[in-house]
């Protein structure tokens, strides 16, 4: 399958579970990478601080991990945690859909090479790159970039 859901330490509804799956089949095609495989993990805070500390050296949860892969047809595995992304929801005033898609589309760019953290014009190249996929997505709200811009 295209999209790998791995659930970790937290419960999900079935049709959420069904969602996210959808969202990243969807997320894969507008990025023109319909033939890739992408793995998502959710995970509650406690699961993503771990995995933050190991690879980051930063002691502390996350909202979103990006690990690219180096084999053809696997684009990468995203890991999303849950407890973080309700949080970020309410706070923005969306829904926890709306939110962890947010989430992938940032993900995404970050397994296919954007990187916001090396200068400000990669930083402005990938805020672009995230709301040209929530546009063509026609999924609601901002990108990740623009919306730690307004809080």
């Amino acid at each position: 399958m295209p999209v790998d859901l791995c659930i970790q330490g937290v419960e999900l509804p079935s049709e959420l579970r069904a969602a996210l799956v959808q969202d990243g089949l969807d997320l894969l095609e507008a990025a023109g990478l319909g033939d890739s495989e992408l793995s998502l993990a959710v995970l509650d805070d406690k699961g993503i601080q771990a995995l933050n500390s190991q690879w980051r050296d930063l002691n502390m949860a996350t909202d979103v991990l990006s690990f690219p892969q180096d084999c053809p047809g696997l684009l990468g595995d995203l890991a999303l945690s849950i407890e973080t992304a309700q949080r970020q929801a309410e706070a923005r005033g969306h829904d926890l859909r709306t939110e962890l898609r947010v989430l992938m589309v940032h993900g995404v760019l970050h397994l296919t090479g954007h990187d916001h953290e090396l200068g400000p014009q990669e930083y402005a190249e990938m805020a672009r790159a995230e709301q040209a996929l929530m546009t063509t997505l026609k999924w609601e709200g901002e990108g990740l970039i623009a919306l730690a811009e307004s809080s």
